[in-house]
């Protein structure tokens, strides 16, 4: 209803600034009728008096007479009408004001009948909170969420389940609150802990901080096996400065670990960064004649586990790049040729193998 109200007090106004400009008149040509008449007669008194001093003529003094007359009657005519205010003119100005009167307010409904939604309710925030469900776009769900949150404070289950979403949108002081509230009116739970421990890590910058690593060992005292708390706590050996421990925490994990589990590539690229490091270090420390001996194993070492089967386009690259390094062409074009044959149903890993072999100018002997 006070739509409607507003509407109503809306069109009068628009109503008011048109018709204004039509109900103003002309102002006449004096500001007052009655000093006109006083000047007119003023006139005729002295056309008398210089007739009787001889200054006119009877003639003259006639006409003169006549033409004050005359003005005297105009003026006398406009304290009645407005000059100018003729009857077709008023009657124009009538209609001007009824079409005004009429047509605005039609206007105005039609256009608002066609664009806008006068059968819509209002739809206020909390109306669409109540209201939302599976299809309801997932800004207004979280919405939804974070305000049940903040008015039933020890709901375990809410903070448990929109830690993990402030986790993957980077805001990782919000997934550390949320674990923590999760933990604190609830049970102790290792998954919780684990989040809780790589909130507070990503939120340092990868740094597995002190309060990090409590979460951690809390984790793998409920549950020994729990992956995501052993990977960050052999992260935080190597970031200690024992790198051995690091590559053997992270061998353990995998050797007990479902090898299609989807963090185990993971696991596997950060071994092998650790492990090529550590071998770096290892075999820059050796004497020359050693130190080739150590680089040739190493590569052996590679392309037996590559020969067992498997393997990604980084790890073919670098035993190809390897083998040519160390003058051993022939090795390294077989290891194009199986690469190929192993990534074959991955276009553009087989695309890349070609360009090394073409950089590293291997190219199969023709019969």
């Amino acid at each position: 209803m006070m739509i409607w109200v507003v509407f109503a007090v809306m069109t009068g106004a628009a109503i008011f600034a048109l018709l204004w400009p039509l109900s103003r008149v002309s102002a006449p040509g004096f500001a007052d009728a009655a000093d006109a008449r006083s000047l007119y007669r003023s006139q005729l008194g002295e056309i008398d008096r210089d007739m009787a001093r001889g200054l006119l003529a009877a003639e003259e003094a006639d006409a003169a007479r006549t033409e004050a007359g005359r003005r005297l009657l105009r003026a006398a005519g406009d304290e009645v009408s407005p000059p100018g205010e003729t009857e077709p003119s008023l009657r124009r100005r009538r209609a001007s004001s009824a079409l005004m009167l009429s047509l605005v307010p039609i206007l105005a409904l039609l256009v608002y009948g066609t664009y806008g939604s006068p059968d819509t309710p209002d739809q206020p925030l909390a109306a669409r909170l109540a209201k939302a469900g599976p299809q309801q776009d997932f800004a207004v769900v979280f919405a939804r969420m974070e305000a049940h949150l903040a008015a039933h404070p020890t709901d375990t289950k809410g903070w448990s389940l929109i830690a993990p979403i402030y986790l993957r949108q980077g805001r990782y002081d919000d997934a550390a609150n949320a674990f923590a509230s999760a933990l604190r009116y609830g049970k102790p739970d290792p998954e919780l802990l684990a989040g809780l421990g790589e909130a507070r890590t990503l939120a340092a910058d990868g740094v597995v901080t002190a309060s990090a690593r409590e979460a951690f060992s809390e984790a793998t005292k409920l549950d020994p096996g729990n992956p995501r708390a052993r990977y960050y706590l052999a992260l935080a050996q190597e970031q200690d400065g024992d790198e051995p421990g690091a590559v053997a925490s992270l061998k353990n994990l995998l050797a007990g670990s479902p090898p299609d589990a989807a963090w185990t590539a993971a696991v596997r690229d950060r071994l092998a960064r650790m492990e090529s490091a550590a071998g770096r270090d290892a075999i820059a420390a050796l004497p020359d004649g050693a130190r080739e001996e150590a680089i040739r194993g190493m590569v052996d070492g590679l392309a037996e586990r590559l020969d067992a089967g498997g393997g990604t386009l980084a790890e073919w690259s670098r035993l190809i790049r390897a083998r040519s390094v160390l003058g051993q062409k022939a090795q390294a074009l077989q290891a194009v040729k199986t690469a190929r044959e192993r990534l074959a149903q991955d276009a553009a890993a087989v695309a890349a193998i070609g360009a090394l072999a073409q950089e590293l100018g291997l190219k199969e002997a023709t019969p």
